[in-house]
């Protein structure tokens, strides 16, 4: 039998305190970005494009001028490029609350409408970052009255030390994977010599896969399963090939500062050192909308004002965390849509 409408007085008494949990954690991490320095901002959600990476998909509309013409824009999915060009203009420390938009995106653990918590610190390494998402572990669960994060039958202890391992070790420990032999120097895929690995490994590869498929298959059904049981994990060093907005490790091209953090085996954060190369920037986006428009038969516009103020814009590192995702687990909310006020239809 379905559930009854969010709305319904008797299920609204149900999801009450989990909504009071999500505005107390609000309050308290919000506390603690002002308290470092952080300053609050609200970018305009309706952009000239939505990101540009192939496998985000973007909610389009028209905005109708003065004159009656029609332009199109779009729902961001995530206020990063309008939060980059306020880097350029001079702020240094902000962060953001934004609701965003994906498209093709439903289920326990996705909404086409959430919230995102996103910051970005000038002059500051990728890994400082990591320590900011502890501490926002330890607030949710502080705020919400709970020793555990939980996800289903899973549980992850938010006041552990997080483990920091690489996707190259975390693909040999758990797929058996040597992933960084599957590079060139340079950090080029070889999609041949990642289906060949898969192979030794048990793993099944489509003849169609790219190296970037094939990846993500791994990651999925292999990887992500065993992150951040017991303890926070940060996976760190993403190939460069899957870091479309992030700087090149220093001391090894083919990886990129980029890491995502886990618990309960969710995916909860994604932070980078920023990528402040309009030329090399603008080469990604383009890669990414040519296999957008092979995979999917679209693309979206670049965003030419962005690319523009990465040319002024300072190092950075930057990250974005879903917020709804940090509320069901300091909850223990089983669905996105429980700790979401009022949820899509």
């Amino acid at each position: 039998m379905p559930a009854s409408p969010w709305w319904q007085p008797h299920r609204h008494a149900d999801r009450r305190p989990l909504l009071l949990a999500r505005n107390r954690i609000q309050t308290a991490l919000r506390g603690w970005l002002l308290a470092e320095g952080f300053t609050e901002v609200d970018p305009a959600a309706l952009q000239i494009s939505p990101g540009n990476e192939a496998h985000l998909h973007g909610f389009a509309t028209d905005a109708i001028g003065n004159d009656g013409a029609a332009r199109r824009m779009y729902l961001h999915t995530s206020p990063e490029f309008a939060m980059k060009k306020l880097l350029a203009a001079g702020e240094t420390r902000i962060a953001a609350f934004a609701h965003v938009w994906r498209n093709r995106e439903r289920g326990p653990l996705h909404s086409p409408e959430f919230t995102m918590l996103e910051w970005y610190r000038v002059g500051e390494s990728y890994e400082v970052l990591m320590d900011d998402c502890a501490a926002f572990l330890r607030l949710a669960a502080q705020a919400a009255g709970a020793d555990l994060l939980r996800f289903r039958d899973a549980t992850c202890d938010p006041f552990a030390v997080p483990e920091r391992l690489s996707v190259a070790e975390a693909f040999q420990r758990h797929a058996g994977i040597d992933l960084l032999a599957t590079l060139d120097p340079l950090g080029e895929p070889d999609a041949a010599a990642l289906a060949q690995a898969m192979a030794r490994a048990g793993l099944k590869a489509a003849a169609d896969d790219t190296w970037s498929d094939m990846l993500s298959r791994v990651l999925v059904e292999k990887v992500e399963p065993h992150l951040g049981h017991g303890q926070p994990t940060i996976l760190d060093r993403y190939p460069a090939a899957e870091a479309a907005l992030a700087r090149r490790a220093p001391d090894d091209p083919r990886v990129a500062e980029r890491f995502e953090l886990y618990a309960c085996g969710v995916e909860l954060a994604n932070g980078f050192g920023e990528l402040t190369d309009p030329a090399e920037q603008r080469r990604r986006f383009q890669a990414e909308m040519a296999e957008k428009a092979r995979v999917y038969g679209e693309s979206y516009p670049l965003d030419e004002e962005f690319l523009a103020a990465l040319a002024s814009m300072p190092q950075a590192s930057g990250i974005a965390m879903g917020f709804d995702r940090l509320v069901m687990l300091a909850t223990g909310a089983p669905r996105i849509d429980e700790v979401i006020w009022a949820p899509v239809p």
